[in-house]
């Protein structure tokens, strides 16, 4: 299996969230990356139930859903009810990160562990085989549009090296400032799923854009 495109729609215009939608559904992109944000573990709010409902109503692919919330305990039934394909919870916002997981595959979704970039791979040493995805943040998250963090590279090489040590079979995901000009190298460090925003939905041509990073041949970093 090649690496997967999962949009992130927190860069789309929300005055035309439909047609952005849609428009990833005709592209070659593999999942829509939705990232709910509470204003409390991150500084900004983004969007909740409904609009992701909205969402769901034009969406036949996947829908990726990382969670940028406080206790996210509370919600998982939710998501699994508005057709969450793969939920992510943050390792920072988890007393319980075991609990958490297991409630997310009970209720039907792929559980998903995402780390900031302060925060090492260790902490995933005695959940790995509970997992389905790790997302690591390569910006702070909280706002679209930053600088890529260059450190994100060795990140990405500790983590798959983790994953094959343990024998686990996790999906490694990159979230945060990718495009053109790190895609490949991400892929060739053991990525295997790219979340793009900005370099999508602000391109010129964003069915090209996603083309372009499907298409793309890895190099190592």
């Amino acid at each position: 299996m090649g690496h997967l495109i999962a949009p992130s729609l927190l860069a789309a215009d929300f005055g035309n969230l439909a047609r952005d939608v849609q428009m990833v559904e005709a592209s070659q992109a593999d999942w829509h990356h939705i990232d709910v944000m509470d204003g409390m573990f991150v500084p900004n709010i983004s969007f909740g139930m409904p609009v992701i409902e909205a969402i769901g109503r034009h969406a036949d692919k996947p829908m990726d859903v990382h969670l940028m919330i406080e206790a996210p305990d509370r919600y998982i039934s939710h998501f699994a009810a508005l057709g969450a394909h793969v939920l992510t919870v943050h390792a920072e916002a988890c007393t319980h990160l075991h609990r958490t997981l297991h409630a997310i595959k009970e209720a039907g979704m792929r559980p998903g562990v995402a780390l900031n970039p302060h925060t090492p791979i260790h902490v995933l040493e005695e959940v790995c085989h509970d997992l389905d995805l790790v997302c690591l943040m390569s910006v702070n998250p909280g706002f679209g549009g930053q600088k890529f963090i260059p450190g994100t590279f060795d990140k990405v090489r500790r983590l798959a090296d983790l994953r094959t040590s343990k024998g686990a079979d996790f999906l490694i995901e990159i979230d945060g400032g990718v495009g053109d000009q790190n895609a490949a190298q991400l892929v060739g460090a053991g990525a295997d799923v790219l979340v793009a925003g900005s370099s999508v939905f602000k391109a010129s041509d964003p069915l090209q854009a996603v083309a372009r990073l499907k298409s793309l041949e890895t190099e190592n970093a």
